[in-house]
């Protein structure tokens, strides 16, 4: 397993630091010696297909499932021994939607409001900046059986931010949105990291990932295959990434380069060619989906 440290993100204690986690349901093995740490204030993204292990994972972290053995600290709690402090400063989203169809989206929130003890006169503010956030202000009369999917999701995001807590655990939060929506979820993590939260969210979609996250984990069958920074971890297996050079004179060159010290010399070199003035340079290919395939290879069966 590759581990990178990041000492510009991570702060003393960090938001998650899991040593041999492991969870096991008879023979079948969904979690199998996790070691994972996840830096305070970053957003983190858990990267996997299905039966990685990602959503036991984070019912791990949200108190819902116990480890079968290994340690788990969140926010620097024990999961297990204190799931009613954890759960004070984690908001958790589940892959399920658990949404109740037979309230209206104001009564909804209101719930759960009431069920993290938020004292009653703070509900009208409240669910108003919640459906405002989530963009479901007209819907707030609405039954929650007759939101569409896209709609659910954003609720149940606002669901998890009722208590204002320092840790996002976000499980395939853009599943059902539409291409806009995911604009603005992307938007909205930023948003929420700006004001101090750390967020934790896994997705199939790799390029909504690559878009927020300034660190990834790669899980396959249960294990931690990388984490750390992707560039870092591109650099690190000898990944090559495509970069292209526009110039003044309105022409352009693409580049392979192996990494990013290369990548940086190529400019440099390119910055003191009199002949040609570059106007812009940017990476063309590569990311989260090279990543994972660079990562994976010769390990997914």
């Amino acid at each position: 397993m590759i581990e990178i440290d990041d000492l510009a993100v991570a702060s003393a204690t960090p938001a998650v630091h899991a040593v041999g986690l492991t969870k096991r349901y008879g023979s079948l093995v969904a979690v199998d010696d996790l070691h994972l740490e996840v830096p305070s204030g970053s957003i983190f993204g858990l990267i996997g297909p299905n039966g990685a292990g990602k959503s036991t994972t984070f019912a791990m972290m949200a108190s819902l499932l116990s480890p079968t053995s290994g340690s788990l600290r969140v926010m620097g709690v024990d999961p297990a021994d204190d799931p009613a402090s954890l759960r004070r400063r984690l908001g958790y989203m589940p892959d399920a939607l658990g949404v109740y169809d037979n309230l209206r989206v104001v009564e909804y929130l209101e719930f759960f409001a009431a069920s993290y003890r938020v004292p009653r006169r703070q509900w009208p503010r409240l669910v108003d900046e919640l459906l405002e956030l989530v963009e479901l202000t007209v819907k707030r009369n609405s039954m929650v059986n007759d939101l569409s999917r896209g709609m659910k999701q954003r609720l149940s995001l606002a669901r998890s931010l009722v208590h204002d807590p320092d840790l996002l655990v976000l499980d395939e939060p853009a599943s059902g949105l539409d291409p806009r929506a995911r604009v603005e979820l992307r938007d909205l993590l930023r948003g929420l990291n700006a004001m101090g939260k750390t967020i934790i969210i896994s997705s199939h979609i790799l390029a909504e990932l690559e878009e927020v996250c300034s660190h990834v984990a790669i899980m396959e069958a249960g294990r931690l295959l990388a984490s750390g920074p992707p560039r870092q971890i591109l650099d690190q297996l000898g990944g090559s990434r495509t970069v292209r050079a526009r110039f003044a004179d309105g022409t352009s060159e693409t580049f392979v380069v192996a990494s990013s010290d290369e990548q940086t010399a190529l400019l440099r070199r390119l910055v003191v060619d009199e002949e040609r003035r570059v106007v812009e340079f940017v990476e063309e290919s590569g990311g989260l989906e090279q990543l994972f395939l660079t990562v994976t290879q010769g390990v997914v069966q």
